[in-house]
């Protein structure tokens, strides 16, 4: 078994600043692109560049790109969050559908998900004492030792009459001692 785990931030899930209950923000803050003009390694990028970033950079005003050609060096894409976490990804030999899938996947995540350990799959701000409600929590405790598949838990339980049915019972006994009857006299 690997140790690993230990060395992750831990955490509960959650979104960052109730991000996505009024409205969503993008939390991709500024992405910068740094490729070589001449370098095959670079390929990949010049062609991102070329032909997709103005569509991106349109489609996302939210989000500030910066272009840096650098001599000599391998592509790389910088991102930077809005809560101050960079991820750096290192685009050499990638080809233009990569880097296009690549700042789709930073414009998506919120700069920590993947370097979570979860502590546990849910978390609330306001814990209960009674602890997490289940569909048993209102059984009869003889659920508990009853085998199944069992023909008296099987049957159809019959429902009381809704509040509306009492309602509209009630105007319609009305209604037949209020209307007087004819004679046929």
């Amino acid at each position: 078994m690997s140790n690993s785990h230990l060395f992750l931030k831990s955490g509960f899930p959650r979104a960052p600043l109730q991000n996505g209950i009024g409205r969503y923000v993008c939390q991709l803050q500024r992405i910068t692109l740094k490729y070589c003009k001449t370098s095959g390694s670079s390929k990949g990028m010049r062609e991102f560049l070329e032909h997709e970033l103005v569509d991106f950079s349109r489609a996302n005003p939210g989000v500030v790109v910066y272009v840096k050609p650098r001599r000599h060096r391998t592509a790389v894409m910088s991102a930077e969050f809005l809560n101050g976490e960079r991820k750096w990804i290192n685009c050499r030999n990638n080809s233009r559908e990569e880097i296009s899938k690549w700042v789709q996947v930073l414009k998506q995540s919120n700069g920590q998900a993947e370097e979570l350990r979860l502590r546990k799959h849910w978390h609330t701000d306001t814990p209960s004492i009674q602890g997490a409600w289940t569909p048993f929590t209102h059984r009869h405790p003889s659920a508990n030792v009853t085998a199944f598949p069992s023909k008296e838990l099987s049957q159809t339980k019959v429902a009381e009459p809704s509040a509306t049915e009492k309602l509209l019972e009630l105007y319609q006994a009305h209604r037949e001692q209020s209307v007087p009857k004819k004679d046929p006299a």
